[in-house]
């Protein structure tokens, strides 16, 4: 099985849904990362190109630890569309990929690059599956889509996943996330100790000393998994 995860900016997936990705390669299935911006806008020192450059190199190093891939669109930080041509763009990367489930961003957020983000995979989904769509590439649909747990995604999410975490992906996810310098506090917030203890309080009320929640579409709402991949 295949999982793709999109993020809004180099990081996001990462932090949010990385150690579940760990997992997954962990059980013999393929993950890629894709990431529509760099996220490059936030540091305080760097400018915006060295940091892209930074944030590209980082998000490879956390694909590599963890057993995964990293791809990329060109887009800004905080100048991500809205519009046909991104989803089209999005679209062929999933019908290239061909994943059976995605991981993205909850609609509501503080964020506009991760809404955004969250509608354009909504569309990009059904443009890839739809047959009369004529793209270079054939139609692929996509089994389930999972919401990640992010701290600035948070009005109204409702998570009904719940992942638990091994040791073994839990220490390639906090090596993968420690390549972020952003993660480790450069830029000011403590990420990587906030979903460190994210993880511990989605677990233990479902009986996993660590665990990463994910929210499902409403109609499509599941009882609590052990992985990703699990089938239902």
């Amino acid at each position: 099985m295949k999982i793709m995860a999109i993020g809004g900016h180099a990081g996001d997936m990462d932090l949010t849904a990385g150690a579940a990705l760990a997992g997954a390669v962990l059980e013999g299935h393929e993950v890629v990362l894709f990431h529509l911006t760099p996220g490059e806008k936030g540091h305080p020192t760097l400018s915006a190109q060295d940091y892209a450059k930074q944030k590209m190199d980082e998000a490879r190093a956390f694909a590599d630890i963890i057993g995964g891939r990293a791809r990329f669109l060109e887009y800004g930080d905080g100048e991500l569309p809205v519009n046909d041509h991104v989803k089209f763009q999005v679209a062929d990367v999933i019908r290239e990929e061909k994943p059976q489930v995605i991981i993205t961003h909850w609609k509501n957020s503080i964020h506009k690059d991760h809404a955004n983000t969250h509608l354009i995979v909504e569309d990009a989904v059904f443009y890839a599956e739809i047959k009369a769509f004529e793209r270079s590439l054939p139609p692929h649909g996509v089994s389930r889509i999972y919401y990640a747990d992010n701290w600035e995604d948070p009005f109204d999410y409702e998570p009904d996943v719940y992942v638990g975490i091994g040791d073994q992906a839990y220490d390639r996810w906090l090596k993968g996330a420690q390549q972020y310098a952003y993660a480790r506090g450069e830029t000011g917030f403590q990420f990587i100790e906030y979903y460190k203890a994210l993880m511990t309080v989605r677990g233990l009320p479902h009986g996993f000393p660590r665990a990463e929640a994910f929210a499902r579409p409403t109609w499509s709402r599941q009882v609590r998994l052990t992985s990703l991949a699990a089938k239902g």
